[in-house]
């Protein structure tokens, strides 16, 4: 090999000359200059965000006009059978070949429904973690359906204990776990529907973020939130109808409920009479005769201011005695009381105040 001798090149960056006072003045001037072009740019993104809303605004009236017919103005439904959409006025095809955004395959009952479907529960208000935790089964069997050995058994208990303990990681999640299961038991004894359940267990956690609970127990807390729901979606429950379910004490109850509605601020119309009607005349096994009847006399001593101080369930169950008298159906005041859970003298005092109530109106 031939070695050739080294050339060392030469250095092409030369030092740079020490900042004149002249520089660092035109240094800071461009300093001060950037704020400008920061606000140019804030004002740039302020414009987009005008075009954003006012692209936003043409999209809403687009998709509003699209709902109405371009012939006749007419109302546009859509028929998903056929994949159209269709005017009801005059039969004009707006848009066809619509896609279909449901499950590809069908199913006619709910085990088929189940066994199909290839996503979990939707969240629910009514489990602590909104049902988003994956729960291990307690049947001891594998993916095939075979049954587990002992060990395999011991193994997999293990493992839902430490599951069970891990969905509650805090004091917070442990207490909302235990209000909502008694809110659960409650609603079921009660016979109330879903969303009276799901609007306590909302309640119950506003109540549990704001900090109500110190100073008060689960179980009154958890009991006054369905009891407020129930009373929000005009489901007829008595106050003696929750005590009979509950864990605590009446004045408990009260004392809990009015605090509360002050702190939340929820929004709760006085109990009407007329809502427990229909389950008192469906247990009674009465005409709907006796009970229009009955909403009636409501009516009137209404008018009269009346029902001003009264306990609605009195009232009620004192216009379904009336009605059946009204109506020749016999019925016993121990049978209304019984089925109002209320007492017999309550019934006789709100029946004369009904008659009486009656006799004003018709006399008018």
């Amino acid at each position: 090999m031939v070695s050739h001798p080294a050339v060392r090149c030469p250095t092409i960056m030369s030092k740079r000359p020490p900042d004149t006072d002249g520089e660092r003045s035109r240094g800071s001037e461009r300093v001060r200059e950037r704020p400008p072009r920061e606000r140019q740019t804030g004002d740039a993104r302020r414009e987009s965000t005008e075009n954003e809303r006012e692209s936003e605004t043409e999209e809403d009236t687009e998709s509003t006009a699209a709902l109405v017919c371009p012939e006749c103005s007419g109302r546009v439904v859509s028929d998903s059978e056929h994949g159209e959409t269709v005017c009801q006025e005059c039969g004009l095809v707006v848009e066809e070949d619509s896609v279909d955004r449901g499950p590809e395959w069908r199913a006619f009952d709910s085990a088929e429904r189940d066994q199909k479907s290839r996503v979990g529960a939707p969240t629910t208000q009514m489990m602590h973690d909104k049902g988003l935790s994956t729960t291990i089964g307690w049947q001891n069997k594998d993916a095939y359906g075979n049954s587990l050995s002992s060990r395999q058994r011991r193994r997999m208990q293990r493992l839902r204990t430490w599951d069970e303990r891990f969905r509650t990681r805090n004091s917070q999640e442990r207490n909302l776990k235990q209000a909502l299961g008694e809110i659960e038991r409650m609603a079921s004894a009660l016979g109330l529907p879903e969303t009276v359940k799901e609007t306590a267990s909302v309640i119950y956690r506003r109540a549990l973020s704001e900090g109500l609970l110190p100073g008060r127990s689960i179980e009154g807390v958890s009991t006054a939130a369905l009891y407020a729901a129930a009373r929000q979606a005009g489901v007829p429950r008595s106050l003696d109808e929750f005590v009979r379910v509950a864990r605590v004490e009446k004045t408990e109850l009260t004392r809990t409920y009015r605090y509360v509605v002050r702190q939340l601020g929820l929004e709760i119309k006085p109990a009407d009479p007329e809502s427990y009607v229909p389950r008192f005349a469906s247990d009674l096994s009465l005409s709907e005769e006796t009970e229009a009847r009955a909403r009636e006399l409501l009516r009137n001593a209404k008018e009269q201011g009346l029902h001003s101080g009264k306990s609605p369930v009195g009232l009620a169950a004192a216009s379904i005695y009336a009605g059946a008298l009204l109506t020749n159906e016999g019925v016993t005041q121990s049978e209304v009381s019984e089925v109002a859970d209320i007492s017999e003298v309550t019934i006789r005092n709100r029946y004369h105040e009904l008659i009486e109530a009656e006799g004003d109106a018709l006399a008018v």
